[in-house]
């Protein structure tokens, strides 16, 4: 009897092996599926594939932190030989010798939400298909814009910016957009601290911790990613400055949805990951089948506020997962 059950067991994967090799296989590497931004991004590859008639398997690992185990897991995936493979980098540089190693077995490469900078990858020798995510320069300004809508372009008074992990560039864009953008339209609010909080919920609470400390007249906090964001809102409500500060993430992830419904996150610069997860796939089919993509595609941005939830009226709020 177990016999049996093996050799049928053995045979249904023979048969899903065979099913499989009917359609491209595409490996999809994230960063971590424990952050509910990766989470959507997940569901939009999913819906991207169904669309495309293409298969994918999806690896990620244990937090956007883990750098060596994103390389291992990459190289592991080539082993495969995927058909292409769509990279979500830790940062700019740790999957380049997985990357080139792919360019070398002529599988495309996507960089799947903007990680990976150009300027390195082609001194490294790496050729990506194409860029595609948020323009994150331009989420970093939005949020400077909402800042400004909301406390007026003659406002003064100290500002935190949150970044993201040291040497990601993701992260540094949106901090970047933040600060230029609100030296443009207000200078008289000075960002007076400039952190790195690596995208941990925790060390970014500690940082709005020292900086509130530091500067109790804190006039608003911009984080690089809602849980940085959602950080900031526990010290800051713990402290009872709630009414003072406003706080803006970026990402429009759920938990952040649901803080700005609570009335405790002020807004997030949503980067709709829903989409860019299906538009990745939809594009890189075309590039297989032999054609053009934009080497940068751009996914717009939606500023979330508790009012633009409650109303209902924006079209984009349907890629909001």
């Amino acid at each position: 009897m177990l016999k049996t059950a093996v050799l049928a067991a053995s045979l249904l994967a023979l048969g899903s092996a065979a099913q499989a090799q009917d359609k491209p296989l595409y490996g999809v590497l994230m960063k971590t599926l424990a952050n509910p931004f990766w989470g959507a991004m997940e569901q939009g590859v999913k819906a991207g594939a169904e669309a495309a008639g293409v298969e994918y398997y999806l690896q990620a690992v244990e937090s956007d932190q883990a750098a060596e185990p994103q390389l291992n897991t990459c190289n592991t995936m080539l082993e495969r030989k995927p058909a292409v493979m769509i990279t979500a980098a830790i940062n700019s540089t740790i999957l380049l010798p997985c990357l080139k190693r792919a360019n070398e077995m002529n599988i495309p490469v996507v960089d799947l939400d903007n990680n990976l900078d150009p300027a390195v990858t082609k001194d490294a020798g790496v050729n990506i298909a194409f860029h595609i995510g948020s323009d994150n320069m331009a989420a970093g300004a939005q949020g400077a814009e909402y800042l400004v809508s909301k406390v007026g372009k003659d406002a003064k008074g100290p500002v935190l910016v949150i970044e993201g992990l040291s040497g990601n560039i993701t992260g540094k864009k949106r901090a970047d957009g933040f600060a230029n953008k609100l030296k443009e339209l207000a200078p008289g609010l000075e960002v007076v601290a400039s952190l790195p909080g690596d995208w941990d919920r925790g060390k970014a609470a500690n940082i709005t911790n020292d900086i509130l400390t530091k500067h109790p007249d804190l006039v608003a906090i911009f984080a690089a990613n809602d849980g940085m964001a959602l950080g900031a809102v526990e010290t800051v409500f713990a402290a009872g400055k709630g009414e003072q500060v406003t706080i803006i993430g970026v990402d429009g992830n759920s938990d952040a949805v649901k803080s700005i419904k609570e009335g405790r996150l002020t807004a997030s610069v949503a980067q709709l990951p829903y989409l860019v997860g299906k538009q990745a796939v939809e594009n890189v089919k075309k590039v297989v089948e032999g054609g053009k993509v934009d080497q940068v595609v751009f996914v717009p941005t939606l500023v979330l506020t508790k009012q633009v939830i409650e109303d209902g009226k924006e079209p984009m709020l349907e890629f909001v997962k």
